[in-house]
């Protein structure tokens, strides 16, 4: 049973660790606008991963809101 467990535990952080992969593709695929819309829905809220993701992708690109 703990084996099963753990096995369920590894095959659940693959799955979110692909998820968050698949996420941070899409936003890379995003054209500059659409970007800096993303960006400025979660630029008031507290640093969210998303919030991370957006900027981390803005600075690679060298625009700003």
């Amino acid at each position: 049973m703990l084996r099963n467990k753990h096995e369920w535990r590894g095959d659940q952080n693959k799955r979110a660790k692909k998820r968050l992969e698949a996420i941070e593709l899409s936003v890379a695929a995003l054209a500059d606008e659409d970007l800096l819309d993303l960006a400025d829905i979660f630029i008031g809220s507290p640093t969210t991963p998303m919030l991370e993701i957006a900027t981390a992708e803005m600075t690679r690109r060298g625009i700003s809101l």
